[in-house]
């Protein structure tokens, strides 16, 4: 009886031990670059996932990583370290990989300075996803205006989190659209368009 249980408990924890390597990994780096934070303006409004935002929590903005991966982020120039849960989209930034809390920002020592150059590890959540969002050259975007100047479309852009204007030559003509994220997933685009509906915001899904 005694080497059945051995047995059986040995298989459970081989087991358990394959399910987890196949869907965590806490030592292996899958992005390095700049990050940003946010707060005040934000705290209490409506996240890319529906959350409300609360600047305190342990929680982070990234463009493509799906929602609810933990991801550690390790401040590369003091050596801290935190676990973020991602439940919003961005930084748009050029440069910028990560955008977290005011929370998570303390726990780094980034208040002050703003930015600082981090190393994302993968803490839970599907690696191969994560890798393949993480390094895909495919973008989405929700396109929520459109304009013939380019104060009219920076003045609407400002109105609304996340958004960004880019131009283009359309029959000769300049004009300037209005975009709001950015997806390596179309169906996240389509989800994010369908928060926007919610919030009064019209749009349409475009691929850049």
């Amino acid at each position: 009886m005694r080497n059945q249980l051995f047995t059986l408990f040995l298989f459970l924890t081989v087991s358990l031990g394959l399910t987890s390597c196949a869907t965590t990994s806490s030592t292996r780096a899958f992005q390095s670059g700049v990050a940003s934070w946010y707060g005040p303006g934000f705290h209490g409004k409506q996240t890319a996932n529906g959350e409300k935002y609360d600047q305190e929590e342990l929680t982070a903005a990234h463009k493509t990583l799906p929602f609810n991966t933990l991801v550690r982020v390790m401040n590369l120039d003091n050596g801290k370290s935190v676990v973020v849960r991602i439940n919003d989209r961005g930084p748009y930034a050029k440069g910028r990989i990560i955008d977290l809390s005011r929370g998570a920002a303390k726990k780094l020592d980034m208040l002050n300075s703003g930015t600082a150059r981090v190393r994302l590890f993968l803490v839970r959540g599907d690696a191969r996803e994560v890798n393949a969002r993480a390094n895909s050259d495919e973008l989405f975007a929700v396109q929520i205006a459109s304009y013939n100047d380019s104060k009219g479309a920076e003045a609407k852009a400002s109105t609304v989190k996340n958004a960004w204007v880019k131009s283009y030559k359309v029959d000769g003509k300049t004009v300037y659209r209005v975009f709001v994220g950015k997806f390596n997933s179309k169906e996240d685009a389509q989800d994010f368009a369908k928060r926007l509906k919610r919030d009064g915001i019209d749009g349409f899904v475009k691929q850049l």
